[in-house]
C-alpha cells in the first residue's frame, strides 16, 4: 500500500503536465495554422472565401444552437449568425469595387488606390473570421476549448466586419458621385459636410482592441499594442493634468489593466481620439524626444562621426538666379507670426568631411546638453558631390530631427553623403506659413553654404516623410517661384498633398487606423492652418463660466491680433523703402540687381493670377479646376527683373500667404442648414434597408466639416496647385503605403504630374502603416521599405549618364 500512496501525487502531476503540454501544443498549432490559413485565404477569390465562411458559420451556428440554453452557447450561435449575415451582405459590394479598382491605378505596374486598400482590408477581416471559424469547428468538442476567449474574439471581429461593410457602402457612394478616375470627393461642399458628419459617428473602438492592426504585417502588431496601451495610459495622466515627456514615457510601461482588457483599451482609445486636443497628441508623439529613449535609439543605430545641431542665423543673404547667375535675389529670414528668428537644423555625416569642423560651422553649433559634441579629427574625407536636405514628419505639430535621427544615420552611411535635417517651428504655436518659410530659408542656406556641410553641392535631393513630404514639395515650388536653384529631385514617403477635408476611399481607412484617426488628422490640419483655437460654443463651453469665456475670447483676440500683426510686418519688411522704378536689362557692370528687381522677384514668388488665387474663386476650386483652368505662362526671371510693370499692380496680400476669410464662418453656419444637392440622395441612403452599423458611444465629435479657404493655397495643398506651378518641379519619387489613409494623396499627385509630362515614380509597399521610416529597425518589412526610400534617393544623387557621341 505504501508505494501506491506515494505514486498517486506523481501520477496526478504527470497528468497535469500532460494536459499543459497538450494545451501548449494546441496553441502552437493554432498560431502556425493561423499564418497558413491566412496565406491560403488570401489566395482564394472573394466568392470562394465568402462561401467557405458562410458554410462554416452555418455549421457552427447549428452546433451551438443544439448545446442547450447556456448563455455562452447562445452568444456563439448568435455571433456566427451575424458573421453569415455580414459576409453575405458584404460580398456583392466588394465584388463591385473590385471590378472597377483598375480604373483608379496610376498604371498597370502600380495597382494601388484606396478602393483596392479597402477591399484588401475587408478580405483580411474575412480571412481571420474564416480561420477562426475553422478552428472553432475543429476544437469545439475539446475539453481545452476556451469558449469565452473565442467568443470575445469572434464578437470583436464581427463588429469590425460590420463597420467595414459600412465603409464599403461609403466607398460605393463615392464611386457613383465622383468622376471616373478621381479618388477625392468633388461634390457640393454641403454634401461633403453631410458625408463627414455621418461618417464620424461610426463606432471605432472595435478596431483598437482585439482587432488592433489586423490589416498590417504580424510583426507590426506587438508594437501597435504597446503603443495603444501607452496612449490610453497617458490619456489618464492627461485628464489629471499630469503631462510631460517623462509621464508619456512611463505610460508605455504602466498600462496593465489595458493590456489584459482589450475591450476597455479600445473604448478608451476611441474616447481619446474623439475628445482630446492637438496638445495631447503633440505631447504623446514627442515621447521619442526624451533623452532616455533617444539615447537608446541612438545606441541601436549606426554610429556616425558628425551629428550636431546648428542654429542658422536670421540674416538675409543673396542667391543667384538660375536664369542669369549674374543676378541675385534676396532670401529673407522667416517672418510669419513670431518675426525673425533662427532656424535649427541637424547635420549628420557618417564621415568627417572637409568643412564640417570649420570655425564658421562651429560658431553655428548649438549645445544639446549631455550629447557628445563633434571632436575634430586629423583625417578628413573629401567633400561629397551630393547633399540630402531632409524635412521630418509629425503632422506639422510634433517631433524634430532628433526623433528621425536613427534612420537618418543609416541613410548617411548607406548613401555616403552628408544630411541636413531641418527643425521647423511647429503648429499650433507657429501655424502656416511659418514652417514653409523656415524650411525654404534653411534649404537656400544649405544650397549656398554646402561647402560648410561637407558637400560640393553638385547633386541635391530633398527628402521627407508625411508632413515633411508636403513641405519638400512646397519648398521646391517656392524655390522655382523665386527663380533660385530647385533640387535635382524629391523623395517623399507617404506624403499628404491636400489638406482639404475631402473624402476618398483611402481616407475612409482613417476610421480603423490606430496611427492616423480622422479626428487626429483634422486636429493637425486645423492647427497648421491656424484655425485650431476656433471652438464652437456649446454646452461644454458653458461650463467654463464667465472667467473661462473671457480667457477664451481673449486668447482668440490675441491670436487674431498676432496673425494680423505678422501679416502686416511681413508686408512692411518686404515692401518698405522699395519704390517702383523702371530699369533696363542689367549690364556687366550691374551684376547686383537693384532694390526694385528684388521686390519684383519676391512678389512674383508668391503672387499668382487673381483668377487662381482670388478669395472668392479659391473657395470654389477643386482638383479638376486647378488642373484644367487656363494659366498664363510664367515669366522667366529676366522678364520679372526688368520692371514692376511686368507684374501689374501689387498689394501686400500678393506677398502674404494668408487669404482673407471673408464671411467664411457665416457661410459655414448657413451651409449647416442647407440640405445636400437636389437629386442626390442623403448619405444614409447608401446603406441598404435593414443594415445598421454601430455608432460611437463617446459623444459628439467636434471637428470642422468645412475646409478653411487657406487649405486650398497651393503652398499648403500642392495637389491643388495649377499646372504652371507643378511643371516647375524636379523629378519626384513617391513611396507610399497601401494601407495608409494618405495613399490617395500620393496616387492623385503622381497622376497629375504624369498627365503634365513631369518625371514621377510611385512605389507602394504592402501591409505597413503610415510612418514606417520611424519603425525601420522593427522588422524585415520595414527595413525593406526603408531601403526602397534609400534607393530612390540614390537615383536622384546619381548624375545622369552622359550621352554617347
Amino acid at each position: 500500500m505504501e508505494p501506491a500512496v506515494e505514486s498517486a501525487p506523481v501520477g496526478a502531476q504527470a497528468s497535469k503536465q500532460a494536459k499543459e503540454g497538450s494545451k501548449n501544443r494546441s496553441r502552437r498549432r493554432w498560431r502556425k495554422g493561423k499564418v497558413k490559413a491566412s496565406a491560403f485565404s488570401h489566395n482564394m477569390d472573394l466568392r470562394t472565401m465568402t462561401q467557405s465562411l458562410v458554410t462554416l458559420a452555418e455549421d457552427n451556428m447549428a452546433f451551438f444552437s443544439s448545446q442547450g440554453p447556456g448563455e455562452t452557447a447562445r452568444r456563439l450561435s448568435n455571433v456566427f449568425a451575424g458573421v453569415r449575415e455580414q459576409a453575405l451582405g458584404l460580398e456583392p459590394t466588394l465584388g463591385q469595387l473590385l471590378g472597377v479598382t483598375h480604373h483608379f491605378d496610376l498604371d498597370t505596374e502600380t495597382p494601388a488606390n484606396g478602393y483596392r486598400s479597402l477591399v484588401h482590408t475587408a478580405r483580411c477581416c474575412l480571412a481571420h473570421l474564416l480561420h477562426k471559424s475553422r478552428y472553432v469547428a475543429s476544437n469545439r468538442r475539446s475539453i481545452f476549448f476556451r469558449a469565452s476567449h473565442n467568443l470575445a474574439e469572434l464578437e470583436a471581429y464581427l463588429a469590425a466586419l460590420t463597420q467595414l461593410r459600412a465603409l464599403a457602402y461609403y466607398a460605393q457612394r463615392l464611386l457613383t458621385i465622383n468622376r471616373p478616375g478621381v479618388l477625392f470627393f468633388e461634390g457640393d461642399e454641403g454634401l461633403t459636410a453631410d458625408f463627414l458628419q455621418e461618417y464620424v459617428t461610426l463606432h471605432k473602438g472595435c478596431f483598437y482592441g482585439r482587432c488592433l492592426g489586423f490589416q498590417f504585417t504580424p510583426a507590426i502588431r506587438p508594437f501597435l499594442q504597446t503603443l495603444s496601451i501607452g496612449l490610453v495610459s497617458f490619456g489618464e495622466h492627461y485628464k489629471r493634468n499630469e503631462t510631460g515627456l517623462s509621464v508619456a514615457a512611463s505610460s508605455l510601461f504602466t498600462g496593465g489593466r489595458f493590456a489584459i482588457d482589450p475591450e476597455l483599451r479600445g473604448a478608451e482609445f476611441e474616447r481619446i481620439i474623439q475628445n482630446l486636443d492637438v496638445h495631447f497628441w503633440k505631447a504623446f508623439w514627442n515621447i521619442t524626444e526624451i533623452e532616455v529613449l533617444s539615447s537608446l535609439a541612438n545606441m541601436a543605430s549606426t554610429t556616425v562621426k558628425v551629428s550636431r545641431l546648428l542654429s542658422l542665423p536670421p540674416e538675409a543673404f543673396e542667391m543667384p538666379l538660375i536664369s542669369d547667375p549674374r543676378l541675385t535675389v534676396t532670401i529673407s529670414p522667416p517672418l510669419a507670426h513670431t518675426g525673425p528668428g533662427p532656424v535649427l537644423a541637424r547635420l549628420i555625416s557618417y564621415d568627417l568631411r572637409e568643412g564640417q569642423d570649420s570655425k564658421l560651422l562651429n560658431s553655428l553649433a548649438k549645445s544639446e546638453g549631455s550629447r557628445l559634441e563633434l571632436r575634430p579629427r586629423p583625417h578628413q574625407a573629401p567633400r561629397s558631390r551630393a547633399l540630402v536636405i531632409h524635412i521630418h514628419g509629425g503632422g506639422f505639430v510634433a517631433q524634430t530631427s532628433k526623433s528621425h535621427e536613427p534612420y537618418l544615420k543609416n541613410w548617411a552611411q548607406e548613401l555616403g553623403v552628408p544630411i541636413i535635417s531641418i527643425d521647423y517651428s511647429l503648429a499650433p504655436e507657429a501655424p502656416f506659413p511659418r514652417a514653409l518659410e523656415e524650411c525654404f530659408f534653411a534649404y537656400c542656406w544649405a544650397v549656398k553654404h554646402c561647402d560648410l556641410l561637407g558637400s560640393t553641392g553638385e547633386r541635391i535631393c530633398l527628402a521627407g516623410d508625411s508632413a515633411g513630404g508636403n513641405l519638400c514639395i512646397t519648398v521646391s515650388l517656392r524655390a522655382a517661384a523665386y527663380g533660385v536653384r530647385v533640387p535635382d529631385g524629391i523623395m517623399v514617403a507617404y506624403p499628404v498633398t491636400t489638406l482639404q477635408s475631402s473624402a476618398s476611399p483611402s481616407r475612409l481607412l482613417s476610421l480603423i487606423d490606430p496611427l492616423l484617426p480622422l479626428s487626429v488628422l483634422s486636429k493637425c490640419v486645423s492647427a497648421y492652418s491656424g484655425t485650431e483655437a476656433e471652438d464652437h460654443f456649446d454646452s461644454d463651453q458653458k461650463a467654463l463660466g464667465v472667467m473661462g469665456l473671457v480667457q477664451r475670447d481673449t486668447s482668440l483676440f490675441l491670436r487674431d491680433l498676432r496673425l494680423g500683426a505678422s501679416s502686416w510686418l511681413n508686408s512692411f519688411l518686404e515692401l518698405s523703402g522699395r519704390k517702383p522704378q523702371k530699369t533696363t536689362l542689367p549690364t556687366a557692370e550691374s551684376v547686383r540687381p537693384s532694390e526694385s528687381m528684388r521686390r519684383s522677384v519676391s512678389e512674383a514668388a508668391l503672387a499668382q493670377p487673381e483668377a487662381l488665387l482670388g478669395t472668392d474663386t479659391l473657395k470654389k476650386l477643386t482638383i479638376k479646376d486647378w488642373g484644367s483652368k487656363g494659366n498664363p505662362k510664367p515669366s522667366d526671371s529676366p522678364e520679372m527683373s526688368q520692371s514692376m510693370e511686368t507684374l501689374g499692380p501689387s498689394t501686400p496680400s500678393d506677398v502674404n500667404f494668408f487669404m482673407r476669410p471673408g464671411n467664411s464662418h457665416e457661410e459655414a453656419e448657413a451651409k449647416d442648414k442647407v440640405s445636400p444637392m437636389d437629386g442626390v440622395p442623403h448619405v444614409r441612403a447608401a446603406f441598404p434597408e435593414g443594415f445598421h452599423p454601430r455608432r460611437s458611444s463617446q459623444g459628439v465629435l467636434h471637428m470642422p466639416l468645412y475646409s478653411a479657404p487657406i487649405v486650398k493655397n497651393p503652398f499648403m495643398s500642392p495637389l491643388l496647385a495649377p499646372d504652371s506651378m507643378l511643371k516647375t518641379l524636379p523629378p519626384v519619387h513617391i513611396v507610399a503605403c497601401a494601407l495608409d489613409p494618405m495613399l490617395d494623396d500620393s496616387v492623385m499627385f503622381a497622376r497629375r504630374l504624369r498627365d503634365l509630362g513631369q518625371p514621377v515614380t510611385l512605389k507602394v509597399v504592402e501591409d505597413l502603416p503610415h510612418g514606417f521610416l520611424s519603425l525601420a529597425a522593427l522588422c524585415r518589412e520595414t527595413r525593406q521599405a526603408t531601403e526602397l526610400c534609400v534607393q530612390r534617393i540614390r537615383l536622384i544623387l546619381t548624375p545622369p549618364a552622359a550621352p554617347l557621341i
